[in-house]
């Protein structure tokens, strides 16, 4: 029958299921996509390592190749320094006068050019020591950051597979309960973990509310609830459903009792209603629609 004409009460603030993701489900997803992301940078990161492996190998062959041309032209310089250096001082020491004069002159001048060519060789080994020693530790560095990058990746596999191992436990453990309309047995949740995986099954919509004792129906989704009546001590209500312009009473039901009732004009299938907790005045619990909406 009609009902009479109702004041629309403030619509409820969005519940939980409407701000976020399922936790567990949003946990695996996004683990997920972290584990992708890390594969994807890790053979990135392989890739450039091995190109920047290819790149020290071909430094240090160079590096040596030019260390042994280098070495071996500072010992012929040197050597023949020193060979026109003895020379020269023979020659100084067989002289006289004038002629001995310019030629202890012209030793000491190539004393200085062998003095000058031995730290010039010197520093030319000191540079290409550092070189190698730069190419080196760019070399460890690229293999530590490969380490972290696979040790990342190990642990997020391991929190994924830890996360869906939680979800698949907890729908597991989901209770199934037979209706107080037909002998139909739904899956219910009575707590908010099993709501999130029920939630990440996907099989409805779910509207979590907090209902008050009030003068007029409060609505929840496309229905209007009004809590009659309660008693903690027993954990059970009262209250009215209003759909489709039709009042239907649920009195004296029993917390975690799927309550379900019909809106042709939505969907075939029934609707649910399950209260979770009952205390004075106030119920909690979750209202279940269809995923398929019935044609217009």
């Amino acid at each position: 029958m009609g009902t009479p004409m109702m004041q629309p009460p403030p619509e409820p603030a969005p519940s939980r299921g409407k701000i976020a993701i399922p936790i567990l489900f949003g946990a695996v997803i996004a683990l997920i996509g972290s584990n992708v992301y890390l594969f994807v940078e890790l053979n990135k990161f392989r890739a450039e390592t091995k190109k920047a492996d290819e790149k020290i190998l071909d430094e240090i062959s160079k590096t040596r190749e030019t260390t042994s041309v280098t070495a071996t032209a500072a010992r012929q310089n040197l050597d023949a320094l020193r060979d026109e250096l003895d020379a020269a001082r023979r020659q100084a020491a067989m002289a006289a006068g004038q002629a001995k004069i310019d030629a202890e002159k012209h030793a000491e001048q190539l004393a200085r050019r062998l003095e000058a060519e031995q730290r010039k060789a010197q520093e030319q080994v000191s540079k290409i020591g550092s070189e190698v020693s730069e190419v080196r530790q760019t070399a460890t560095a690229a293999t530590a950051r490969l380490g972290e990058v696979s040790t990342e990746v190990g642990q997020v596999k391991t929190e994924v597979a830890s996360t869906k191992a939680e979800l698949d436990k907890t729908i597991a453990n989901l209770k199934r309960v037979v209706g107080d309309v037909d002998s139909h047995a739904s899956l219910i949740a009575t707590n908010a973990k099993e709501l999130s995986a029920l939630k990440a099954l996907g099989d409805r919509n779910y509207y979590e509310f907090k209902l008050t004792k009030t003068k007029q129906p409060v609505k929840i989704a496309d229905i209007a609830v009004q809590l009659k009546r309660t008693d903690e001590k027993r954990n059970r209500f009262t209250i009215d459903v209003i759909a489709d312009d039709k009042k239907v009473e649920k009195k004296d039901k029993n917390i975690n009792e799927p309550l379900q009732f019909y809106v042709p004009s939505k969907a075939r299938q029934p609707w649910e209603i399950v209260v979770n907790e009952v205390k004075k005045d106030v119920i909690v619990g979750y209202l279940a629609t269809p995923k398929v909406q019935a044609g217009r």
